[in-house]
């Protein structure tokens, strides 16, 4: 369910950015996806030359990725706070006129969960992106991480105000995606989404749902990374 498109020069402009934030003694989330490897391996390219960092990971893919480049790791519960986050999205909302501007779907990686606990612990939450990912309104289907025994349950209940879930099927194996936690996700296609928030308040409402990927009034920034540089969304 991973978002396609996006040369990796603009992605690695954005990540790059990004990683100019990190100052010493921070600790900072790092998301999951090909925009924020670029800024995990910046961050890492740092550490090797003296700056003080700690990293919280959002997923395997990420812990593994700063392990390799040298990043120190730490959790949410080891520390007094997260000073910056790093992530990337699926679809951005990119309309200054409109309310929802900077909402966010996230998810494809299956780590939307972790990934909305560091962001909306940090400090400052900066978003990665390639222009593929801009959008004057949501429209991806939202990932939902459900308790597997819930699953159908909470199909039934999206279905019943207006959405259409399909249990997201893993790629190299027979059966579901199962994430980080343990859990099934659900990917529920809603259309074109005029109202992202309340939309996030239903879902979060579910019984079984642990979380779901509309991410609404977190972002405080997002780098667009082009070919020949970054452009800079502030909210």
């Amino acid at each position: 369910m991973k978002t396609a498109g996006g040369s990796e020069t603009a992605k690695r402009h954005a990540g790059e950015r990004a990683a100019e934030e990190v100052e010493d003694g921070f600790v900072v989330g790092l998301g999951t996806g090909s925009t924020t490897a670029h800024a995990i391996r910046a961050i890492g390219r740092a550490a090797d030359d003296g700056l003080t960092v700690q990293g919280i990971p959002t997923s395997f893919q990420s812990r593994q990725l700063a392990l390799e480049v040298g990043i120190p790791l730490t959790t949410l519960d080891a520390v007094d706070g997260v000073d910056l986050a790093i992530d990337g999205a699926d679809q951005v909302v990119d309309d200054s006129d409109a309310e929802a501007d900077g909402a966010l779907i996230k998810g494809g990686g299956a780590a939307h969960a972790r990934e909305k606990l560091v962001d909306a612990a940090a400090d400052r939450f900066v978003v990665v992106a390639d222009p593929s990912k801009l959008t004057g309104r949501l429209e991806r289907p939202v990932p939902v991480e459900v308790v597997p025994d819930a699953h159908t349950v909470v199909a039934d209940q999206i279905r019943a105000f207006g959405g259409e879930p399909t249990l997201r099927e893993a790629g190299q194996k027979d059966g579901p995606v199962v994430t980080d936690n343990g859990n099934l996700v659900l990917d529920c296609a809603f259309g074109s989404i005029q109202d992202p928030d309340g939309l996030a308040g239903s879902l979060s409402q579910i019984p079984g749902v642990l979380e779901h990927g509309l991410f609404v009034g977190l972002a405080d920034v997002t780098y667009v990374g082009r070919e020949n540089g970054v452009e800079e969304r502030t909210y």
